[in-house]
């Protein structure tokens, strides 16, 4: 299989996504600000409508795509294997964050982008594929209803803390990380109370037999 990165189209789309993204925090994410970043490449005209037909909403695909594909690559380097299970969603989280570095306001101008209706949609399914990214990025092999609860509640996560990080003013992100943990622990914290109900309904009684005494009443035994 040929590398991504070697693929013509894939890098004019990373050449147009890297011009464009110095225009979004001016123009938002619109047909003029992608129009302004193809003049900005080599690309000849009508290269936007050629590799984005589907305009900004398509680049801002991309862009998601290309920064889970960056964290992806940056937590597999983190050596996390011996960690708890919260230590590596919240340093893969956190590396996930990283990557909006530099970018602040290009994310802020996605977020009013993605809340348009036409892009009805679009933010929950990119913020489910980067936690789909994360989960399997440190291992997780679920494939029962597991699989779809972890995603859903990371997600929340993800949404959550990004909002955080643009919104922290502080050299090191510290308000931000600190807010990253604060969610992760609510998480575990319900994660284990929903495991304690579960484990005390396996002694409840049979709700059924329980009707059925009410209406029947205990059936005695046949004397032999």
């Amino acid at each position: 299989m040929d590398n991504p990165s070697e693929n013509p189209s894939d890098i004019a789309r990373q050449a147009i996504l890297g011009a464009m993204l110095t225009h979004v925090p001016f123009e938002g994410w619109t047909k003029l600000s992608l129009s302004k970043a193809v003049k900005d490449t080599d690309l000849p005209k009508g290269a936007d409508e050629l590799y984005f037909p589907g305009g900004p909403l398509e680049v801002l695909e991309f862009w998601a795509t290309s920064h889970d594909e960056t964290a992806r690559v940056k937590i597999a380097t983190k050596g996390l294997h011996n960690m708890r299970i919260r230590d590596k969603v919240t340093e893969s989280v956190w590396a996930w964050l990283q990557e909006l570095g530099g970018h602040e306001q290009s994310s802020r101008r996605a977020i009013s982008r993605l809340a348009l209706p036409d892009a009805v949609g679009q933010g929950p399914k990119q913020l489910w594929n980067s936690a789909d990214m994360i989960w399997r990025a440190i291992g997780d092999t679920s494939t029962d209803v597991n699989f779809y609860s972890k995603r859903t509640i990371l997600s929340g996560v993800l949404g959550s803390s990004a909002m955080a990080w643009l919104s922290d003013d502080t050299d090191d992100k510290s308000k931000a990380r600190a807010f990253l943990e604060a969610r992760i622990e609510n998480v575990m914290q319900f994660e284990k109370a929903k495991f304690s109900l579960r484990k005390r309904r396996e002694n409840w009684p049979d709700p059924a037999e329980l009707m059925g005494r009410l209406r029947y009443g205990r059936r005695r035994r046949r004397s032999r």
